[in-house]
Formats: structure tokens, C-alpha cells, sequence
């Protein structure tokens, strides 16, 4: 069946069109233009609005008042929260647990790939952290890499491993690297005390994103650079950036933008409590307290992820750092697609590419969306 969407002002990364339609057959969409718009079986007038491919979020935690963490129902229910703020292609972040809990997740967001082509795979935040940075995962499941437990990993996803944060500086990263590059698995500098050349050193090793820029790592000194110029200086690199005004300042996310064109990919970082209320809430083994949307481990100051949906983080990048249509729309959709391989087929309005995208009115609120050609309800 064909799908037409017209009378919209389409953006991408690459600019935008005025009065422009997408024709969609299934689950792929077929043309793209601007003007008079063909025939097709069902058409949607969207009156001026501004069209946008589906959000990609590389890296979440869970929302509407449920964790990935927590698997089946829970899941399920928190992707559907992140779908209705537009995100169409979810990766399910898993923070630090015991390795046979992180088999067991990995094995059971593998066979939600198998049915939802939504979902992208898993990304593994941990458990090969640095301690002293750990954030809002548990110490008792660090551990340093190691490669039998590394291929077992690997192994338990059946292929729907996309992302690791490692922290590089730890004995056996080096190694750890090596293995899951050859495995096709994109590997993230994060959660580290890495110092610059310790950084740049995995960047050459193949490690190719920095996990939520800024965050959990050392900072930019004017003698130690650390791991975010690291990163900035190397194009091969996409850092994440969590744009919702606590994690990041607003001005140092401009700098990101500046000095890294088109490799910031703005995610979520998103824990439970996105898109739902204050209150108290589980972090994989840990308890949250979350007050005027703010996420802290409880009793304590330290940040435990966001509640952040990326509409939110597309709004925030246009309307208080600055950035034009075409930049921010492209942090949430043609940025991270690249960071993990989906670049030919995910992230633009283009023939040949997903039948994601999500409308959005004058003031960036999203009124509908569609993802693999069947609108989001």
C-alpha cells in the first residue's frame, strides 16, 4: 500500500524543502519531491507542518515509568513512550549487572529484533567501567575486560550487538577492543579517567563514538586535554551529547557543534522517569530520586541518566543553543544512523530509506508518526 504525506516543509540534514511530499510503499519510502504531489492509496494533508525523518536513539535506559532493564512488559512499555515523542528506531542501553543478567538481556533483546525492526540491537553501558566514574552503575558489577567473557557477550546477542562503552585505560581494554571491532560491534570511549593519548589510542584501535560527551570522564585542561578533544579532533569519532540542560551547558554543546559538525548525535540517556513524573525510581541495581525532572541517585548529587525524550533535545538544540533546522534535525537522525552503520538506510528523507518520520507543528511538537510506514497511535 502507498502512504503520501504532503503539503510539508521537509527537513533533513542536508536542508529543507518547502511544500514538499514523501511517498512511502510499505515500509520503505519510494519518492520525494516538492509541489504537485502523485496518487497514492491513502494521503495525508499535513497543512504546512514540518517533516522529519524518525528520531534514532543510540543510547536510553527506559521511560513512561518503566526500565529496559526490567525486559518483557516493561520494555515494551517504555519504548512505546520514547515512539510517541518520535523516536522510530530505539538501541536498548543496558547499565552494569552481573555478567549472567547481561547474557539473559542481551539473548532477550535479540529475539525483540527478530519481531520489531524498530529495534536496533543493544548497547552495553558497562561493565567495563572505570570505578572513580562510574556514574549511576553499580561497583560491584565493574570488572575489567576479558576476552572469554567479552566473546561470551558478544555471543549471547546473536548478532544485535551495536554498542559498548569501555573505559580504554583498563588492563585488557586494548584487547577487548580488538575483539569486538572484528565483531562489528561499535565500540564507545566512556565512563573512563582516559587522558588524551589514552583516548586517542582507542579511536585508532577502531572505537568510534564517546559515550555522552563530557559526562563521566575528564574535562578539557587547558595542559590535559583529555578524552572529549580527543575525540573532536579525530572526524572518525561521534560523540553523544544529552541535551536537556543539566547534563552539558548549553554553550559547551554550541562548541560541540562547532567543532564537530555533523558528528554530534544528541540522545536521550533517558532512565524511567521519561516522559513520566517526578518521584522514585530503580536504575538497574540502584535507587533514583527524580524532582523537577531532574535524575540523582538517591541521597546523593550524582546524575543517574535523564528524562529526556529526543523531541525535547531537537526543540532545546534549535530554540537555546542556536543551531539551524537542518543541524539539529540531523543530531537526532542522520548522526547516530551513521555512529552505528545505518547511514545507507536510516536518518533522511530520501528514496531507498526507512518509511520513518515524524511531524512537527510551529513550535516543534510532534503531532504524528509513522515508523516502517505505519503511523504510531
Amino acid at each position: 500500500m502507498t502512504l503520501l504525506l504532503y503539503s510539508a516543509l521537509l527537513t533533513d540534514e542536508r536542508g529543507e524543502t518547502p511544500d514538499g511530499w514523501v511517498l512511502m510503499r510499505d515500509d520503505a519510502i519510494v519518492a520525494v519531491g516538492a509541489g504537485a504531489p502523485p496518487e497514492a492509496a491513502e494521503s495525508v494533508d499535513l497543512g504546512g507542518a514540518r517533516l522529519v525523518p524518525g528520531f534514532i536513539d543510540i543510547h536510553g535506559h527506559g521511560g513512561g515509568g518503566h526500565a529496559y532493564d526490567d525486559g518483557g512488559e516493561e520494555l515494551a512499555a517504555a519504548l512505546a513512550a520514547h515512539r510517541a515523542h518520535g523516536t522510530t528506531r530505539s538501541v536498548i542501553s543496558l547499565v552494569a549487572n552481573p555478567l549472567a543478567a547481561l547474557r539473559s538481556a542481551l539473548a532477550e533483546v535479540a529475539e525483540l529484533c527478530a519481531t520489531d525492526p524498530l529495534v536496533l540491537g543493544t548497547h552495553l553501558e558497562g561493565p567495563f567501567l572505570a570505578p572513580g566514574r562510574r556514574g549511576a552503575h553499580h561497583v560491584d558489577y565493574l570488572r575489567e575486560p576479558d576476552l572469554i567473557e567479552v566473546e561470551q557477550l558478544i555471543a549471547a546477542a546473536h548478532g544485535t550487538l551495536r554498542q559498548i562503552t569501555i573505559a580504554p585505560e583498563l588492563p585488557g581494554a586494548d584487547a577487548a577492543i580488538d575483539v569486538l571491532v572484528a565483531a562489528g560491534v561499535r565500540v564507545a570511549v566512556g565512563h573512563t579517567e582516559a587522558d588524551f593519548e589514552t583516548a586517542a589510542r582507542a579511536f585508532d584501535r577502531g572505537a568510534s563514538i564517546l559515550t555522552h560527551a563530557f559526562n563521566a570522564m575528564n574535562g578539557i585542561h587547558h595542559r590535559e586535554p583529555g578524552p572529549v578533544i580527543a575525540a573532536l579532533s579525530d572526524e572518525r569519532v561521534t560523540l553523544e551529547v544529552i541535551l536537556d540542560g543539566h547534563h552539558v551547558h548549553d554553550t559547551v554543546v554550541a562548541l560541540a557543534f562547532d567543532e564537530a559538525p555533523s558528528r554530534v548525535a544528541l540522545i536521550t540517556d533517558a532512565m524511567a522517569a521519561a516522559a513520566s513524573a517526578d518521584g522514585d525510581y530503580r536504575l538497574g541495581a540502584l535507587n533514583v530520586t527524580v524532582r523537577d525532572g531532574l535524575a540523582v541517585l538517591s541521597g546523593t548529587s550524582t546524575i543517574a541518566g535523564s528524562t529526556l525524550t529526543l523531541d525535547a533535545a531537537l526543540r532545546r538544540a534549535v530554540d537555546v543553543v542556536g543551531l539551524p533546522w537542518p543541524d539539529a534535525v540531523g543530531a537526532v537522525t542522520a548522526v547516530p544512523a551513521r555512529a552505528l552503520g545505518y547511514g545507507d538506510r536510516l536518518g533522511l528523507l530520501e528514496p531507498g530509506y526507512a518509511a520513518d518520520a515524524v511531524a512537527l507543528d510551529a513550535d516543534g511538537a510532534v503531532t504524528a508518526v509513522w515508523a516502517a510506514g505505519a503511523r504510531i497511535r
